[in-house]
């Protein structure tokens, strides 16, 4: 039976500080990495994920999708012999609610007109 190979991931936050690094299955999934970012997230921070969701890892210049696996996101890295994987974390905060509160803001001004011709 084969045996799976093992990845060492560092985490680099917004601020240039660390988490990690942690070593992961190559059958990990990048959801599972969002996961544990969420949970082992530095107190203290001013940015704070509420959830995975939240949570963009970018490795090689590319947003990393959740279905795929660290397996499949590996080829960019090229082969790094015994070396430890950056991957950059940015929190982007869900702002579906304060979107939608603008955009009803928005169409109140469009709406008016206080024009006179005389």
């Amino acid at each position: 039976m084969p045996e799976e190979e093992l990845v060492d991931i560092k985490f680099r936050l917004y601020d240039g500080s660390d988490i990690g690094p942690f070593r992961y299955s190559s059958a990990a999934t990048v959801d599972m990495l969002k996961q544990r970012i969420v949970s082992d997230w530095p107190k203290g921070k001013s940015l704070l994920p509420k959830s995975a969701s939240e949570v963009k890892l970018i490795s090689s210049g590319k947003i990393l999708e959740n279905n795929k696996t660290v397996g499949q996101c590996k080829a960019p890295f090229g082969d790094i012999a015994g070396g430890v994987i950056i991957m950059h974390v940015v929190v982007q905060p869900s702002l579906a609610k304060s979107k939608a509160e603008k955009k009803i803001d928005d169409s109140s001004k469009k709406v008016a007109c206080s024009c006179s011709i005389l």
